[in-house]
């Protein structure tokens, strides 16, 4: 009954939103008025970044059971949103009861099969996992992966090679994929699990990685953690505001495209509420300062919970850190064929590239991929190793994006990067099934 009372309010309390270009000398400001709900927040600020807004200022206020935001956005460039069609489609797909569950990232079509992947990280585990799939006659249309803290979490849209359409109607062949693909994630790892799985419903994609990032755990520290040091880390504060009954979160760290969606992707599926809030990212720094309870109306109860919250939120961050952390970044665009994402990555592993975070997607049989790439070994990314491997793959088809020299000013060779890279020369996988480490 209190479902279908929440359901009537919202019909008689419809979302209206109201964009004002006017207002602001630098940005366009968007605001969104509706009844409350759990997860409110997020699917504007997903619809938003989906959009590829930069939003600058944000103000959040949803205690009680009315919701309201205002977003201050700028494209790319940094210019107000004036295109119509662009301003229609915010107004529309933030404007109806149906608002939020049309995503221009989701996953999940019966076109083809998502494969789920969670497991340990390690040098060539792309290259591997690719292997696979190839040797099972099976196509990669899109893809994204993820690494953080010796951790890596996948979505994979497959399709069947003879067919090209989904391959979950053989079961069986279905089953032998996933354990190949489970044993390759699990690696010389015996005290993380693996995980593999096919995702039947539409999510998501980069809300659905977080999920299953934060599943794995991957914000839990070891004692050989060799991640961001104390100055790149986000410094992360929670606090108790016990005349409000709420906690407060404070966060500063260098401002990102895409870093108000992760954070309040993290604090939702928590399964905290952020009832007041406040975002100023027009500088380098962002400030982001949130109040939030969790969904049964407490705060923060304990140290531990707390240490938690700062743990994931930092996580959240780091995730999706810039290219001077996550590495050389690689664009390759040419059309695509079975087997394309498999030889790209072997020619990575071979030369002694490992792959922190990769997006693959196909449009119009056009292959539009994205890796971001480091030396295996931890030296600076050899620019002889990446010219070579450009005419290798083709020097229009495999583009360094950004100004890498900067990065390779320190560019050393020694012998025992020369033997650390002839661990990844092999080109053969005999037989998956005993793939355990290749690091």
């Amino acid at each position: 009954m209190e479902d279908e009372y929440q359901k009537f309010v919202r019909r008689m309390n419809p979302p209206r939103v109201v964009i004002d270009n006017d207002s602001s000398q630098n940005a366009t400001i968007i605001q969104v008025d509706s009844a409350n709900k759990h997860g409110v927040l997020l699917e504007v600020v997903q619809v938003l970044t989906d959009l590829n807004f930069i939003i600058t200022k944000a103000y959040i206020s949803s205690d009680g059971g009315w919701f309201m935001d205002v977003f201050n956005v700028t494209d790319q460039e940094g210019n107000k949103i004036r295109d119509e069609q662009v301003l229609d489609y915010v107004r529309v797909s933030l404007g109806s009861e149906t608002s939020f569950t049309t995503s221009v990232t989701s996953i999940g079509s019966n076109d083809h099969t998502v494969i789920e992947l969670t497991g340990s990280d390690r040098p060539g585990l792309l290259s591997e996992l690719c292997a696979v799939l190839t040797h099972f006659k099976c196509n990669v249309s899109n893809a994204e992966l993820w690494t953080h803290n010796g951790r890596a979490a996948s979505i994979m849209q497959v399709t069947d090679e003879e067919t090209g359409g989904p391959i979950c109607d053989d079961e069986e062949r279905l089953d032998t994929i996933k354990q190949m693909l489970c044993n390759v994630l699990k690696g010389s790892n015996e005290r993380r699990d693996a995980k593999t799985c096919v995702a039947h419903c539409v999510t998501h994609t980069e809300r659905r990685l977080h999920q299953m990032m934060l599943t794995d755990r991957d914000y839990e520290r070891g004692n050989d953690d060799e991640g961001l040091d104390d100055k790149q880390r986000p410094d992360v504060k929670v606090v108790d505001w016990y005349d409000k009954d709420c906690s407060v979160v404070t966060i500063r760290c260098k401002d990102r495209p895409k870093l108000l969606f992760d954070t309040i992707c993290t604090l939702t599926d928590m399964d905290y509420v952020v009832f007041h809030g406040n975002v100023d990212a027009e500088g380098p720094e962002a400030l982001h300062e949130y109040c939030i309870r969790h969904i049964d109306g407490s705060h923060v109860k304990s140290d531990a919970e707390r240490q938690r919250v700062i743990q994931c939120l930092e996580a959240a961050i780091e995730r999706r850190v810039s290219e001077i952390i996550q590495g050389l970044k690689l664009e390759l665009c040419t059309t695509d064929r079975v087997g394309l994402l498999s030889n790209v990555t072997r020619i990575f592993r071979e030369n002694s590239l490992t792959v922190t975070r990769a997006q693959v997607a196909t449009r119009d049989n056009k292959a539009v991929n994205t890796f971001y790439v480091q030396d295996a070994s931890g030296y600076p990314v050899d620019l002889k190793i990446i010219e070579s491997i450009r005419k290798e793959i083709g020097q229009t088809i495999l583009k360094v994006k950004g100004n890498y020299e900067d990065s390779n000013q320190v560019s050393q060779d020694s012998p025992t990067k020369s033997l650390f890279r002839g661990l990844f020369k092999s080109k053969s996988f005999c037989n998956f099934g005993l793939v355990r480490s290749h690091s």
